[in-house]
């Protein structure tokens, strides 16, 4: 009888996710006064949102009362909330 003694050796990749903790969420927040195109337009020209997008992220902040429309480091996110609240609507970096 033949031995079949096998050693089978595994490799496994690990990737580390450096820097994740610095990812933030661009939060959209629902109010009474904006309309539903004056925020899928702001969203489209600041964030870059294709239409689509745009207005499933309107229809979640004004169901859900906020979105996260975009995530990123702080520093690229920091222009675009200050673009929207310019236009009147609330957002925050969190």
């Amino acid at each position: 009888m033949m031995s079949t003694d096998f050693e089978i050796e595994e490799e496994i990749e690990v990737s580390e996710d450096i820097g994740s903790e610095d990812v933030r969420d661009l939060m959209v927040y629902n109010d009474d006064f904006n309309t539903f195109e004056h925020v899928i337009e702001t969203l489209i020209k600041v964030c870059k949102h294709d239409v689509h997008q745009a207005e499933q992220c309107t229809y979640l902040i004004h169901y859900k009362g906020k979105c996260s429309v975009k995530k990123g480091m702080y520093e690229e996110l920091k222009p675009m909330r200050e673009g929207i609240t310019s236009k009147g609507i609330k957002a925050s970096i969190v």
